[in-house]
């Protein structure tokens, strides 16, 4: 992806949001100088290694309208506090996905989350379980909790969710999901959340894109963080 698409994308994104009176965080409109200024010592755990922030993919299908996803993580724990069994272990996000515009079938080993539409059109997932060795199983039927109540779908059936409605999606699910009649404003809330190591996807797909830049970001993606930030995060402890 071009920079300068993504930064009108971020643009969009936000306006979007806005539309349905959700506010981004102030750290979302730092420019890249404030948040390099911003993550250093002991802070760079508050929001950089934390991957807090935008985040925006087209899965290097290089087809934004037809295969991506504009995301910003809101808050999100440690994976080692998780491992410890303690402290700060949620996340939260707001995703929109465009009318159409599919997110590839993916699962997680670790995380369990929350999938909201908080508003817009209607929010389709196909949904599969996985077999004893983690990949998809195209036979047994799903079960999964949709506000308080268990709803069963075929192998490869589609989980329509009107706005307000959402579906909790254990580790091992995989999904796919995309909107219909119009855009959809998702939120997620999960356990922490670990992008680089915690997606499996069905196709050899990368998870974040390569960023062409033919501009200067408006504001860093949280795959920008490790360019950007002296050290990378491996300093961030």
């Amino acid at each position: 992806m071009k920079r300068s698409q993504v930064n009108a994308i971020l643009e969009e994104g936000d306006a979007f949001l806005r539309s349905f009176s959700y506010t981004l965080p102030p750290f979302a409109y730092w420019s890249p100088d404030e948040l390099v200024a911003n993550c250093t010592g002991e802070d760079r755990s508050l929001v950089a290694e934390r991957r807090m922030g935008w985040d925006v993919t087209d899965y290097a299908a290089g087809k934004f309208a037809e295969t991506g996803l504009f995301l910003f993580t809101v808050r999100n724990g440690l994976l080692r506090d998780l491992q410890a069994g303690g402290g700060m272990v949620y996340a939260e996000k707001i995703m929109i996905t465009r009318k159409d515009q599919l997110a590839p079938m993916h699962r997680h080993n670790v995380k369990a989350e929350d999938i909201i539409n908080r508003g817009g059109g209607t929010l389709v997932l196909e949904l599969f379980n996985s077999d004893p060795e983690g990949w998809l199983d195209g036979e047994t039927k799903v079960t999964v909790p949709v506000d308080g109540q268990l709803r069963t779908v075929d192998a490869g059936g589609l989980l329509k969710l009107e706005p307000g409605e959402s579906v909790t999606l254990m580790p091992g699910v995989w999904h796919a999901f995309w909107a219909e009649k119009a855009d959809v404003l998702i939120g997620e809330v999960s356990t922490v959340n670990d992008d680089e190591t915690d997606n499996v996807f069905r196709e050899d797909i990368p998870r974040f894109t390569a960023i062409e830049e033919d501009e200067a970001p408006k504001h860093l993606l949280v795959s920008d963080y490790d360019a950007w930030l002296p050290g990378g995060l491996d300093a961030a402890g």
